[in-house]
């Protein structure tokens, strides 16, 4: 086995084309007897084995810079950067991370889990580079999809402008996690379905096999530019100042190494166009790419089916979906929008029933909150869509362009919360703190998935301004959903049981924990009221003072940071009702950075789920 042979990109140096391509094959076969037991990401991984191999080949990594934009098509580069024998954790708890990570590895020089930061990041390390008088090469690889983010954009044209030696090579796959969509991606489908792009691709294979030269490294210069001037494609990226070499075929280890190694001997901003197949090498994620974009759960590797049971209790997701739909019959003006992620968000539904009234802006979250902005000055009810560690990227759209306006703009934020093997980039525990600081913005969330279709009525019904409700990733509860949802009271909370030792005060997923809690605490003597806030913004304040006064001893619970989150709302109410006699714990996620593994164990981890909550109500109930 070639692979087995591999420690460090150092041991790719002199092997020949054949043994490059068995080794692809091992590579693809290995990724696939791992992804098929152990849930990640698969697709774009299989598309850029021969581009890792041919990058890593040619540069000197790590002394060259090698930055991956996202990370989820870096697996890879994984396996030919010395994890190859800790790959069978991946993305499990204390297991390596299924993006690129700085603390994992020298060979991931800038860590990513959101797209289109690539460009930026290497043009400052390049810039960088310049100022300390190093001497490597910078080389970003980012996806079709990335270049729908805005931030790829500027860095392009941050890049031509300062004219630093910089590679950046696009990795075409046509494929976000669903098709691309914009008019970049139009372009580049015209690029490459044209009669002459096969010319092309037939010319640059005679070019090299062809090529006067006997050494590819020693007249590496000269073969670039005569690669260059017969691949002339267009001049999109000319525009923004950088030499344009390609398209090229990215899975054909043949054309890419001689190509990227005259490359390596040029200078200034270049862009290598590549086009791959997302899923190559394994047929069923070759024909669906989207369902094999992320791999969920076991699955059988002779046809592709998943192992996993289906479950009776439907996810949020579906739910979210399903409701919208129904509302969307009844008022023409709901709109749904997303930023690449109408399957993930269930808003791909909704587009094969209402396909007129359902926009997917493409990577740009930015672009998508305030586009919907826009539609809400017409009278139109813009439903966004996107998970909550996405919005992050739109703060400032939903703080300026909604909220200062105070816009009737819906926000529903999927993947709330933890969200398990993707780790810190994706956990979506910053939302209830960002959002609710806001003014003029509405926070709520679910205790189960029937309160979601209530919630989500509310976000409809209401007409005065913004509102967000947030909901985890995965199944719900298992609750019976009522034939029609009805909107809730604007900041009513509801009380689920009543004790009068112990006043735990909890926010979505975590009312049913303070629930079971609850029931045991009450086992043991502590009589314990439970109350689903449902609003974090604003808050049931008649309600929680009254009950704080009365009980003296309250636990706050949320899946969310403490530090200026739910808790912190409560703590805030209490200090400006002058309640300082009430003693306060608050449970939800510490001032940190919470790593990839199990929901659940992650939960116990930071001590908020049931168990941490009887331990608090114990501790709390002992104290004078």
């Amino acid at each position: 086995m070639v692979l087995d042979k591999i420690n460090s990109p150092i041991d790719l140096k002199g092997l020949s084309i054949g043994e490059l391509e068995t080794l692809a094959e091992e590579m693809r076969s290995y990724l696939l007897s791992v992804l098929s037991k152990h849930p990640g990401h698969f697709a774009p991984n299989f598309g850029t084995v021969e581009l890792a191999i041919a990058v890593h080949t040619v540069f000197n990594t790590p002394h060259d810079k090698l930055i991956w934009d996202i990370g989820h098509q870096a697996y890879p580069h994984k396996l030919l950067t010395g994890r190859l024998d800790s790959f069978e954790t991946l993305r499990q708890t204390d297991g390596i991370s299924g993006f690129l990570s700085r603390d994992e590895s020298k060979f991931d020089v800038f860590g990513a889990g959101h797209s289109s930061t690539s460009i930026a990041a290497a043009l400052g390390i390049a810039a960088a580079r310049d100022v300390n008088g190093d001497d490597f090469k910078v080389v970003a690889i980012i996806g079709d999809g990335g270049l729908t983010g805005g931030m790829a954009l500027e860095g392009l044209n941050a890049a031509g402008d300062f004219k630093k030696d910089l590679l950046v090579i696009l990795n075409d796959n046509q494929m976000s996690i669903s098709p691309t969509i914009g008019a970049i991606s139009k372009h580049f489908h015209k690029l490459i379905s044209s009669r002459g792009y096969n010319r092309l691709r037939t010319g640059a294979k005679e070019l090299i096999t062809k090529s006067p030269f006997k050494s590819i490294s020693s007249d590496a210069k000269a073969l670039a530019q005569k690669i260059e001037a017969s691949l002339k494609p267009g001049t999109l990226f000319e525009e923004f100042g950088f030499r344009y070499f390609g398209p090229l075929d990215g899975n054909d280890l043949e054309s890419l190494i001689p190509v990227l190694t005259g490359i390596r001997e040029l200078s200034g901003p270049m862009l290598v166009h590549v086009v791959t197949k997302k899923g190559k090498g394994y047929l069923p994620a070759e024909e669906d790419p989207v369902k094999f974009y992320s791999v969920s759960g076991q699955f059988d590797v002779k046809t592709g089916i998943s192992q996993r049971p289906a479950s009776a209790i439907p996810k949020y997701t579906d739910v979210f979906s399903r409701t919208l739909i129904k509302e969307a019959k009844h008022d023409s003006r709901i709109i749904g929008v997303t930023a690449a992620m109408l399957g993930g968000t269930g808003l791909d539904k909704f587009a094969e029933v209402y396909p007129d009234r359902c926009f997917d802006i493409g990577l740009a979250e930015q672009c998508a909150v305030t586009f919907a902005a826009g539609m809400a000055t017409e009278g139109l009810k813009p439903v966004v869509a996107i998970y909550s560690t996405f919005l992050q990227r739109g703060y400032d759209q939903v703080l300026h362009d909604v909220c200062i306006q105070n816009l009737p703009v819906v926000f529903a934020l999927d993947r709330a919360g933890l969200v398990g093997a993707d780790g810190p980039t994706h956990h979506g525990v910053f939302d209830i703190a960002y959002l609710r600081s806001i003014p003029n913005m509405i926070v709520m969330a679910p205790k189960d998935e029937n309160e979601l279709q209530h919630m989500l009525k509310t976000a409809l019904s209401y007409e005065i301004g913004p509102i967000a409700l947030r909901y985890p990733r995965g199944t719900g509860v298992g609750v019976k959903l009522e034939d029609e949802p009805t909107p809730l009271a604007i900041g009513k909370a509801e009380i689920c049981c009543e004790g009068e030792d112990l006043l735990i005060v909890a926010i979505g997923n975590r009312v049913y924990p303070a629930l079971e809690a609850a029931q045991t605490l009450t086992e043991t003597g502590v009589e314990t009221t439970v109350v689903n806030a449902r609003f974090v913004k604003p808050l049931d304040a008649s309600l929680i003072v009254d009950l704080a006064k009365s009980i003296g001893k309250v636990i706050t619970v949320e899946d969310g940071v403490v530090m200026g989150g739910f808790g912190s709302a409560i703590l805030e109410l209490l200090a400006a009702e002058a309640i300082s006699d009430v003693q306060v714990r608050n449970l939800g996620i510490p001032d940190r950075f919470i790593e990839h593994g199990d929901v659940k164990t992650l939960q116990e981890r930071y001590e908020y789920d049931t168990e941490a909550i009887i331990r608090a109500g114990v501790a709390l109930a002992v104290r004078s």
